[in-house]
Parts: structure tokens; C-alpha cells; sequence
């Protein structure tokens, strides 16, 4: 298929032209820059999710049912998972999605799972891509579900309109949320799993940590209690939501997709400086010589790179 002709097709919202989309951004294919230019000018009028937290949280459920809520309000969902990736093939390891089969075959809803492939912000390098093309594709509500690595998952800001914190009592979370920096990331918390106990010293231990977090858009961050597996507290979440939205539609606004702007100017930068590196003449030849003297320790790396860039 032509470009045009599939630009075409994914302005008209088409599912399968989303897909060849999102796989051209995510294979770097030659004209893949060409379809993200003629992207950008239709993006901005859809709301992006990030949900993220503690693996184990019930982040998978949540997003399952905070999508059907959604698609029962009359609205198209696109959702993008970031899964931990083979560290061989490069592919999804959970990308069945097996949790989220029945809203799958819902011609309103698109999900599509995408592989971390060595990006430890748990989000993956084409993500943001992913979700500018469903944008333009016409979807109103974009839901980035990350790994779940509690560690690096602060990158999700950096493309979500609204980052939701997802957190279980009596996991020791507490303090995952703190290391992790998810304090200062969270514009929404989620207890889920909210029926097991422990779920008011957490809500107490959160208000506690959030008293402390000084914000500099003075927003003070909402705490919803839900039970995913059985649709509690999905509305009162989806308030929450629309809430920091509305909020920030009030405040700068601009600086923050400044800062947006610059990180992916930076990420862009690098990628094609380190491809350009790699495309030169023998370039590849000789890193596959560096690695072998790197494994048999005949040079290291910090020498190695030296000599690539000479």
C-alpha cells in the first residue's frame, strides 16, 4: 500500500491502517518519518492515559475495565501495552493480552501491545508514536498501560495527559512509591484491590507522602479506592481523571508540553545519531570485533566506543 493511500485510511479511523501504522514506527521503516510528519498536525484532541505502578497492582484489569467504562459512554478506546520484551527476539512477552480478549473483538476499541525492546522507562521507544497515530486516527481516549517495573516508569509523564498511580495494599508500596519517584509523577492514585485490608493504612500513608510532595502546579493529587475484578470505583476513577484534565486545561499548560517537546527532540536526536553512526562503512562489522575482544577481555567498552566514534 502507498503512503498517502494509507495515511488516507487512517485519518478515516480504519483499524487496519492503525496497525500498519504503529508497525512502521516500531520497525523504523524508511518512509516511517514521512507518515509521523503527516501525524503530528492531526494529534491533540484525544486524552492520554498513563496508567502504570507495581506489577501485580491490577494494572491489566484496571485498564480493561476503565476501557469498557469508556466504550460504554459511547467513546472509541485505543490502547497501547508495554510489555517486558525477550531479551533475544526483541518480542512481547505477554502479547496475547489474554485479560483483555472481550473488548478486543469491539470494533470501537483498539489494543495493540507493544515490546519494551530494551528501554527501561518502561515505555517503549515507538510508544509515543503509537499514540500520536491513534490520536489522528480519531480516537478520543489513549490508554498506555507500562511494564510495571516500579523502578523507571516515570518516562509515562512524558506522553500522558493524566499519569494514574496504581497501588495495592500491604505490598510494601509505600516505600517502591517513594524510590521509584511515582510521587511526583502521580496526577491521580489508585487503591485497587481496595477490598483486602490494609487499604486505610495505605490511603493514610499516601495522604502522608502526598502532604510532603510539593507540586508546582499546586494540584493536590485524588485518591480513588476500587476493586478492578468487580467494576468498583471505575467511574469515581474516571472522574478523577476528567478532573486533573479540566484542571490543567486551566494552568500552564504550555510548559509542560515544552518539556515534552525537548525530551522528544532529544530522544529523536540520539536515535538518529546513533543510527547514522551504525550506517557508516564497516561500522557494524567492527562492533560485532569489539563486543568479541570486550567478551574475552581484551579491550573495554569505554575504549571501544573511542574507537568507533574516531
Amino acid at each position: 500500500m502507498i503512503l498517502s493511500e494509507l495515511i488516507e485510511k487512517l485519518f478515516a479511523g480504519e483499524p487496519r491502517a492503525v496497525a500498519r501504522s504503529i508497525t512502521k514506527v516500531e520497525n523504523v521503516s524508511e518512509d516511517s518519518a514521512e507518515l509521523m510528519k503527516a501525524v503530528f498536525p492531526k494529534t491533540g484532541n484525544a486524552l492520554i492515559i498513563g496508567i502504570t505502578g507495581a506489577p501485580g497492582a491490577g494494572k491489566s484489569s484496571l485498564v480493561d475495565k476503565l476501557a469498557l467504562f469508556y466504550k460504554e459512554c459511547g467513546e472509541k478506546v485505543g490502547i497501547i501495552c508495554v510489555d517486558p520484551s525477550s531479551p533475544f527476539s526483541g518480542g512481547a512477552i505477554l502479547g496475547d493480552r489474554i485479560r483483555m480478549s472481550a473488548l478486543g473483538v469491539d470494533k470501537n476499541v483498539f489494543i495493540r501491545s507493544m515490546a519494551t525492546r530494551g528501554n527501561l522507562g518502561g515505555l517503549s521507544r515507538a510508544t509515543v508514536d503509537a499514540v500520536a497515530i491513534l490520536d489522528a486516527a480519531g480516537f478520543d481516549k489513549i490508554i498506555v498501560e507500562t511494564v510495571g517495573v516500579g523502578q523507571d516508569e516515570v518516562e509515562i509523564v512524558k506522553t500522558a495527559d493524566v499519569s494514574v498511580v496504581v497501588l495495592v495494599p500491604g505490598m510494601g508500596d509505600d516505600i517502591q512509591a517513594i524510590k521509584a519517584g511515582i510521587m511526583e509523577i502521580g496526577d491521580v492514585f489508585v487503591i485497587n484491590k481496595a477490598d483486602r485490608e490494609g487499604v486505610l493504612r495505605t490511603e493514610k500513608e499516601l495522604e502522608a507522602l502526598l502532604s510532603l510532595a510539593m507540586r508546582p502546579d499546586f494540584w493536590n493529587p485524588p485518591i480513588v479506592k476500587t476493586i478492578a475484578t468487580e467494576s468498583k470505583g471505575i467511574e469515581d476513577l474516571s472522574k478523577a481523571i476528567e478532573s486533573y484534565y479540566e484542571f490543567q486545561k486551566t494552568g500552564e499548560n504550555l510548559e509542560r508540553r515544552k518539556a515534552i517537546a525537548k525530551w522528544r527532540l532529544l530522544e529523536l536526536l540520539q536515535e538518529k545519531l546513533l543510527a547514522d553512526v551504525l550506517n557508516r562503512n564497516g561500522t557494524n562489522e567492527r562492533i560485532e570485533r569489539l563486543a568479541q575482544e570486550i567478551a574475552e577481555k581484551k579491550t573495554n567498552p569505554y575504549s571501544a566506543v573511542e574507537e568507533i566514534l574516531r
